[in-house]
């Protein structure tokens, strides 16, 4: 049974089963229909393991005893791979020995179902995997979560960038990044004092959540420095997006502030095809684009190719 990850459910669990027996699929298939979560099937483990690499399930049930890779071999090699390492495994085999036990334990399995196997017991153990599995997730999540604004925060964006450089190395696809920062912020705080601030900072990560699409990271780098991530983007598209904030910044009324402008200024970094620039040296070529917008008067966008030059990035304000 193949399945194409983008057909499934975006909220629904992949669960993929690795066994060498079409007849644990079949029953899988037809007990587990009523679970909340979509059944993948391949028998062999050369194959399910390019399946775990192409789907990223959120839980693989795994025989051990199969011809050619067993088992054992690709529970090894996901807790081997950084990729993969987070994805609980269920062993459901039919090796009853206490040392097998161990050994599926050792390399990283959550659970160990021997068969024949009781159906209902199956099943609850599946719910508490992927119970476990969403649970983790959650925290892990939360832990990339800026407090104040709700965006992603500074742990969340190196992750990403580093992910989003990488595979616009190996596709040569698009990849812009924009670096914002708030224009004199330190005197809304002076002035209004740090509630007011708060109140801007948690304003411009709303505005950027509206403006970014869906596939772009929008994160709070630091202070009130904003990232925003665009994969598949080219710099001008990233340039329109940045106006579209510094815009509709300036614009915004502030609610007991009538008389205080707050604007924005932004640097992109941007490449319409492929590149081996580094990730730091993006971040570096979008911070120059930044100081060029400040030292040129502020509230406004500047920005240039991967591989151009410009400014260092200085304390501009």
């Amino acid at each position: 049974m193949t399945v194409d990850a983008e057909q499934l459910g975006e909220h629904v669990p992949i669960v993929l089963v690795i066994d060498d027996c079409e007849d644990v699929h079949r029953l899988l298939t037809a007990r587990l229909r009523n679970e909340a979560m979509e059944l993948v099937c391949e028998i062999s483990g050369e194959v399910g393991l390019e399946r775990i690499h192409q789907l990223q399930p959120s839980l693989v049930v795994l025989d051990l005893e199969m011809p050619g890779m067993d088992g054992f071999e690709v529970l090894r090699r996901m807790k081997d791979d950084i990729s993969t390492s987070d994805i609980p495994v269920v062993v459901l085999s039919g090796m009853q020995s206490p040392n097998d036990k161990v050994t599926a334990f050792d390399l990283g399995a959550v659970d160990y179902i021997t068969k024949p196997f009781d159906l209902m017991e199956l099943r609850v153990r599946l719910r508490a995997a992927l119970k476990m599995r969403h649970l983790i997730q959650m925290l892990a999540q939360r832990a990339q979560i800026d407090g104040l604004t709700g965006l992603w925060n500074r742990a969340h964006f190196d992750e990403r960038w580093s992910e989003e450089v990488k595979r616009a190395e190996r596709s040569g696809s698009p990849l812009s990044l924009a670096v914002f920062d708030l224009d004199h912020f330190k005197q809304v705080n002076d002035t209004y004092g740090h509630p007011a601030g708060d109140a801007v900072l948690q304003g411009v990560a709303r505005l950027l959540q509206q403006v970014a699409r869906q596939a772009d990271v929008a994160c709070r780098y630091g202070g009130e420095e904003f990232v925003v991530i665009m994969p598949d983007t080219p710099p001008e598209q990233a340039l329109n997006l940045c106006e579209r904030v510094r815009v509709a910044l300036s614009d915004t009324d502030w609610p007991g502030k009538p008389s205080r402008e707050v604007t924005i200024s932004a640097g992109v970094a941007g490449s319409n095809g492929p590149t081996s620039t580094g990730r730091d040296e993006w971040i570096e070529i979008a911070d120059k684009n930044l100081y060029r917008a400040k030292s040129q008067g502020r509230n406004r966008a500047c920005m240039t190719h991967v591989g151009g030059a410009g400014p260092r990035l200085a304390d501009a304000g």
